[in-house]
């Protein structure tokens, strides 16, 4: 296993680029068989989903579109569970079947207030496809459709996720070591 230090704290790879990237793929797979002849809006949360979102769209088959928003609810490792739209979404979705795509759920605040703000705009569906999923943080029902992986209650760095806004641009996703 190979660890990486991100300003004061080590990590060690939990989650090689491959198995994500399997992962991945399989997601794209159900959504292309779910949503074949509906012309999906993909609608990724910057900055995390960005990889994820990339990958999966390489994956998709189907005519689709997609777009981003920007949500901020976290300070270094924590969640201030204060959840603010940065950037909002432009598109019309009335009408529209919807597919957030969001690189991690933990308490399922942030994904709730998606959901929630979408919802008003009358899109004929709303789906969630997540690469991360912790079940054991869940805090809110939520119908999560498509989930690359579960993972335990850990902090994560890799792959789109970040330590206070480093380590997004690595490969693999890695576990934070506590020494």
């Amino acid at each position: 296993m190979s660890r990486v230090t991100i300003k004061d704290k080590t990590f060690e790879t939990s989650i090689p680029e491959a198995e994500i990237l399997e992962r991945v793929k399989k997601v794209a797979e159900r959504i292309n068989k779910d949503m074949a002849d509906k012309n999906p809006l993909f609608i990724a949360v910057l900055n995390g989903s960005f990889m994820f979102a990339s990958d999966l769209m390489k994956h998709i088959t189907i005519p689709c579109e997609i777009s981003f928003v920007k949500l901020a609810s976290y300070e270094g490792t924590t969640s201030t569970g204060k959840i603010k739209e940065v950037i909002g979404l432009n598109e019309d979705i009335r009408g529209r079947h919807v597919v957030i795509v969001e690189d991690i759920v933990d308490t399922g605040s942030t994904m709730k207030r998606m959901i929630e703000t979408l919802g008003t705009r009358e899109p004929a569906s709303l789906h969630i496809s997540t690469l991360l999923l912790k079940p054991g943080k869940l805090q809110v029902p939520l119908d999560i459709e498509y989930v690359a992986m579960e993972i335990p209650n850990d902090f994560i760095v890799g792959y789109g996720l970040d330590y206070d806004q480093q380590g997004r641009n690595l490969r693999d996703i890695y576990t934070l070591v506590n020494e």
